[in-house]
């Protein structure tokens, strides 16, 4: 696997295998890597000929009192991962490589509407930061494909609208999120729970599926069921930043008419926020 850190490096190398014509798949990730990161890289070997893997710690989108120093850092185990799962190729800059200049005198990447709500309310500037970088490596890597979690289902929103209003030319594949068995969803953030804060933390994806379970049978009372839902996950011990039933593209709050849906929720376990969503098709 081929390790760089600085952009001349990496485009160097991409230039010539965009030469022979080779397919460039790009997975960008904070590093950390766990099951749902790995999925990403063999859903890219599947349809691409070379495969890139980034690991960024952004701080653009970390807020003042977020987990920016504490985010863990696994840089040699990440290595060993990719490499079982033959990745081709990782990017690791630090953050001066990315932000010559500083964060604070950076050109910031922003998109309207998708942003505002859910989580672009929790994490003011959050997404910002993100499509920031992403923009970043989109125009350093100049991927055919680019391969996200599902998992972040506001963020896949966003960088779709991001990638379709700035006309890259690429495609963004959204990869279904891994679960543990209890349901939850797999995040380096999972890390900092412990045994029973995991088993707490499962009700957030339980109250999602007997809200998915409600809409599927014809209940379309919609703050009813938010209400319902962020009552049993706070019995449940978790603290609800959101539980919210939206257009599934839009993300705007959910219709009666509407017939494609997302439930998209942020809850606190102790000091770790964790998000997951479900989509709910009453086309079916």
């Amino acid at each position: 696997m081929q390790i760089f850190d600085n952009k001349t490096a990496l485009r160097k190398a991409l230039d010539a295998h965009r030469h022979e014509r080779r397919l460039l798949g790009l997975v960008p990730t904070m590093g950390n890597l766990h099951e749902g990161h790995l999925t990403l890289i063999d859903a890219a070997k599947k349809q691409c000929d070379y495969v890139l893997a980034t690991i960024f710690v952004n701080p653009l989108q970390f807020g003042p009192h977020e987990d920016l120093d504490n985010y863990p850092r696994t840089q040699e185990a990440d290595f060993e991962k990719l490499t079982s799962r033959r990745c081709d190729g990782v990017f690791v800059p630090p953050v001066s490589e990315m932000y010559p200049e500083g964060t604070d005198n950076q050109t910031l990447v922003t998109v309207p509407g998708l942003s505002e709500r859910h989580c672009g309310l929790s994490r003011p500037g959050h997404f910002a930061g993100v499509c920031t970088v992403v923009c970043k490596l989109f125009n350093l890597t100049q991927p055919d494909q680019v391969f996200f979690g599902r998992k972040d289902y506001q963020q896949l929103q966003i960088i779709h609208k991001m990638s379709a209003d700035l006309c890259f030319s690429l495609k963004i594949v959204g990869v279904p999120t891994v679960r543990l068995p209890s349901g939850l969803a797999l995040s380096s953030r999972n890390g900092y729970l412990d045994e029973d804060q995991l088993a707490v933390a499962a009700n957030l994806y339980r109250s999602l599926e007997q809200t998915a379970e409600k809409l599927q049978h014809g209940d379309n009372n919609f703050p009813a069921l938010e209400t319902a839902a962020t009552d049993f996950l706070s019995r449940a011990g978790l603290t609800v930043d959101y539980f919210n039933i939206s257009h599934a593209h839009t993300l705007e709050p959910a219709t009666a008419s509407d017939r494609q849906l997302v439930i998209l929720a942020a809850a606190w376990v102790g000091k770790t926020r964790l998000i997951d969503n479900i989509t709910v098709d009453l086309h079916a």
